[in-house]
Parts: structure tokens; C-alpha cells; sequence
């Protein structure tokens, strides 16, 4: 792929952009500068830097972002800033979107790609892809409402009856929860419907993967393919 393609395609600006970052020495390989925006170079598994910035290439890119409280997972959020202000300007280029949605008060794992086709495999309802997540409850937890949120509960204003994959007390006041479903504000519905509160509640696996212990909050890492998802 020629040079000024493959800055476009990773999001460093228009192509009139990406190629004066070429003509004028800011694109590396190693320690080799390359100011032919037409020449091509294979991409596989290629790594450059741009003006000191070292990037790995990859020809659809999936992101896992350690969310904090306080932003919308929207492309156009109304009270709070997006997600996407956490990324720098070459992802936030190319048209990453959330994979499904985490409230703006919760925190931990969320995906983002601009691979379409990936997003609707991660977020279908048949797919029934995993979600593990951590609840801080306003009271104590008993075992009937443990019990419960695995048989399944109603969730009040719809959707039917919806069950917890695993449930595990972690403490009095906390638990893992495992879920298959997708259901709007769903964690907080189910635990509404067994009498408790959700008081925080974080994301901390997605499919196979788990949440770094060492990603700190809005910051984010690489992920190298979709099948460490699913």
C-alpha cells in the first residue's frame, strides 16, 4: 500500500494532510524516513512512527478503554463529554464507534472499533456475547436475591423476564454479575427488582476478555484481533 493510503486509512488527516506529513520527513520506519507519499510498503505487521509518534498499523482497529465516570458513550452526547475525547485525534479520525453503551456513571471495559461488522457480531441479541460486572449494592446482598437474579426476575417497564449467567457474593455489598443479555440500564433494573440499588457498578470483562488490573482509568490499549473477544 503506498505510503499517503495507508496514513488516510489510520486516520492522520485528509490526503492532502497525510502527504505533506510525508513530504516534509514526518513518517518513519524504524529509523528510515520515507518523503515519497507513493511509494509503496507492505503492511504486514508494520509499525511507524509519525512526528515521533510510534503506531502500529492495523486495517480495522479495536480499542479497549478502561471507561471513567463522567462521559457518554455517544457520538453526540448531550450532558456529558463522549468516550471519544479520551482517544487521541487519529482514532477519533476514523470513525470508531462503542461497542453497545455504559452509562456515564459507570466505569470499566468498553470496546470500540470501526469495524461494523465486528460491532453487530459483539452487540446482537443471538450472540448472547458475555459481560461480567462488578456491582457495589446499596444493602447487603441476601442469598434469595441471589437466587433470584439467576432464575430470572421482571424488569419493571418491559422487557420481559431476565436472568444473571453467574452471580457471585463477593462481600456483603458486593457481587460479580455475568450476563448474556443487553437490556437498557439493565444491572440496575434487576437489582431495582430484588428490592437493592446499584450505588456503583463497573464492566470488567467483555466475551474473553478481562480488564487489566495495571489500565488505569481513561486510558486504553490495543486489541489485536476479535478473536480474543469471541
Amino acid at each position: 500500500m503506498n505510503i499517503e493510503q495507508i496514513l488516510f486509512s489510520q486516520g492522520f488527516g485528509t490526503r492532502y494532510e497525510c502527504r505533506a506529513l510525508i513530504l516534509t520527513g514526518k513518517f518513519k520506519v524504524g529509523d528510515k524516513t520515507y518523503t515519497d507519499p507513493n511509494e509503496n510498503i507492505p503492511v504486514e505487521e508494520l509499525e511507524f512512527s509519525v512526528d515521533g509518534i510510534e503506531w502500529p498499523y492495523y486495517a480495522k482497529a479495536i480499542i479497549m478503554l478502561n471507561k471513567p465516570t463522567g462521559y457518554e458513550c455517544s457520538l453526540k452526547p448531550s450532558r456529558y463529554p463522549s468516550v471519544l475525547a479520551l482517544l487521541p485525534p487519529p482514532l477519533r479520525k476514523r470513525g470508531l464507534q462503542p461497542v453497545g453503551r455504559l452509562d456515564a456513571d459507570t466505569t470499566g471495559l468498553l470496546l470500540l472499533t470501526d469495524d461494523g461488522a465486528l460491532n453487530h457480531r459483539l452487540t446482537h441479541p443471538k450472540r448472547h456475547v458475555p459481560k461480567t460486572y462488578l456491582v457495589e449494592t446499596k444493602h447487603p446482598v441476601s442469598d434469595k436475591q441471589i437466587q433470584s437474579l439467576i432464575a430470572g426476575v421482571e424488569l419493571e417497564g418491559g422487557d420481559g423476564i431476565v436472568k444473571a449467567e453467574a452471580c457471585t457474593l463477593i462481600d456483603p455489598t458486593h457481587l460479580s454479575l455475568k450476563l448474556t443479555q443487553g437490556k437498557y440500564h439493565q444491572v440496575k433494573r434487576m437489582l431495582s427488582a430484588v428490592s437493592n440499588r446499584v450505588e456503583n457498578l463497573k464492566r470488567i470483562s467483555f466475551g474473553k476478555l478481562d480488564l487489566p488490573a495495571d489500565l488505569p482509568e481513561g486510558k486504553w490499549q490495543w486489541v489485536t484481533s476479535a478473536t480474543s473477544i469471541i
